[in-house]
């Protein structure tokens, strides 16, 4: 794990001692989970907050999230994480919400707004002043000032600074939500609002405290695969370039971690280009003036509970995820389905599929590996069993979809697509706007994640790196 974030390395760190722990005690691993953050902070070493026993404590509430449960929802902070881990091991399936908020990582950052820093000149032609509509900026011992009651975000102030000392003081997880699902609660921390959230994972990756966190299924996978049931790994097509190995080599590993089969989920995404080329086809033969895809399960949740408005126009296609492991189904009825990605709200989307039973990012699956000893640049190359197209393929990155749609329609119908590359409060209202009136193109893709799947929360290593190593293997394909 070569990752400059601190809050990842932490984060990761947890993760793999949590599943080492299980790999090598099996059901009587809890014992070792209490042990885990004076382990990670000794007597005498350094800390990240204002004393090792903060740290510590936070890193416990990580484990219960590490082991699948919610830190709000926990009564007495005192109950061993043997007993988590008992409760883990008695679970039956996944549960929502996703998204778990540990209250004592939380700075408590100040709120959103535009200030004014030392480097304020107090110039005589006072522009900022000029250029605020709503009288908030006067001047206080010689400099501007701004009255956050006054306020309203406009920007133009900030705009018409010559000196650029006016700043916009962001709140990162909030600045990341695309449906403002996240606000400070009533002690000033942060609080999901999981009625308005989609499950995407922008804040937990924003954050830099590390205070929003998901609920890991990793548990459930691992126990599994230790009762011996024959297992399917659904491998998302971003996968390329988040490890160290070919992809032959990633394959061979999960073989060795237990999983019976292996399938790229680039195979569903190939029946969802054929399914969805089809509907596409169909809409615009009865008129309708644009169709969006429907493979990414934050937007399709974003939709639904956000603009409604959008919704006859989403695709009623299944995802990649659902098709593959209905191919999984298909071939060995009682095999359990683990799809392995890079989105946080293929959890979510999971929950409501019957086909899926377990989702793990790739930086679980990194952790396991690394619990188990497995170096996959080291593996032997396995063989694919069976291979998708390059279009399937090409599904991670921003623009694939819509293209890989637009080579099965062919010349049925005209293609005019539009692309949305990292879901936004704005980017939802315009397409409120296409839904109400005129649409640019008639064949809208929408990621929330910018540049698509690659982009996701469950990623490891530079997104651009690794979109350029999914367009050179989506070359190789059928």
């Amino acid at each position: 794990m070569t990752e400059a974030n601190r809050v990842n390395v932490i984060r990761h760190s947890i993760l793999e001692r949590v599943a080492r722990a299980y790999l090598e005690k099996g059901v009587e691993f809890g014992s070792e989970l209490d042990k885990i953050p004076y382990q990670m902070r000794p007597k005498g070493s350094q800390y990240n907050r204002c004393c090792i026993y903060k740290d510590r404590a936070i890193i416990r509430f990580r484990c219960v999230a590490a082991l699948g449960f919610r830190i709000e929802d926990e009564e007495d902070d005192s109950t061993p994480l043997e007993v988590y881990a008992r409760k883990a091991l008695q679970r039956k399936s996944p549960s929502a919400p996703i998204l778990t908020v540990c209250d004592i990582a939380c700075q408590g950052c100040v709120p959103a707004r535009f200030f004014v820093t030392d480097v304020c000149q107090g110039c005589i032609a006072r522009p900022c002043e000029g250029a605020c509509k709503f009288g908030a900026i006067t001047r206080v011992r010689g400099k501007s000032y701004i009255d956050p009651e006054k306020c309203r975000n406009c920007g133009k102030c900030h705009d018409a600074c010559p000196y650029q000392a006016i700043v916009r003081l962001k709140v990162p997880c909030e600045e990341a939500c695309p449906v403002r699902a996240i606000q400070k609660g009533a002690n000033g921390h942060a609080a999901i609002d999981s009625s308005k959230c989609t499950s995407c994972g922008r804040c937990m990756r924003a954050c830099p405290f590390g205070t929003v966190i998901e609920r890991s299924e990793i548990i459930d996978v691992l126990s599994t695969l230790k009762s011996g049931v024959h297992m399917t790994a659904l491998i998302a097509p971003a996968i390329v370039g988040q490890f160290p190995a070919s992809l032959g080599k990633v394959i061979e590993g999960l073989h060795e971690l237990g999983f019976s089969s292996v399938l790229e989920v680039a195979n569903g995404a190939d029946i969802t280009s054929r399914n969805e080329a089809d509907e596409f086809v169909e809409r615009m033969e009865k008129g309708e003036k644009f169709m969006t895809t429907s493979c990414c399960p934050a937007f399709v949740t974003a939709v639904k509970r956000h603009v409604p408005e959008v919704l006859p126009f989403v695709s009623n296609t299944g995802t990649p995820m659902h098709y593959t492991a209905q191919l999984a189904k298909e071939a060995n009825p009682d095999t359990v389905t683990v799809f392995i990605g890079p989105c946080v709200a293929k959890r979510f989307e999971a929950l409501e599929d019957e086909y899926v039973n377990y989702v793990l990012t790739f930086e679980e699956l990194s952790a396991i590996f690394e619990a188990a000893g497995i170096s996959v640049g080291e593996c032997a190359e396995a063989p694919l069993e069976r291979v998708p197209s390059g279009d399937g393929r090409g599904y991670a990155i921003s623009g694939g979809v819509a293209s890989a749609v637009k080579n099965v329609v062919g010349d049925r119908a005209e293609v005019k697509p539009v692309f949305v590359s990292g879901l936004s409060l704005s980017g939802l209202r315009k397409l409120k706007t296409y839904a109400t009136g005129p649409c640019p193109g008639n064949l809208v893709e929408v990621m929330t994640c910018e540049g698509g799947c690659v982009g996701g929360a469950g990623t490891m290593g530079d997104p651009g790196k690794n979109s350029r190593a999914i367009a050179e293997f989506a070359k190789g394909g059928k």
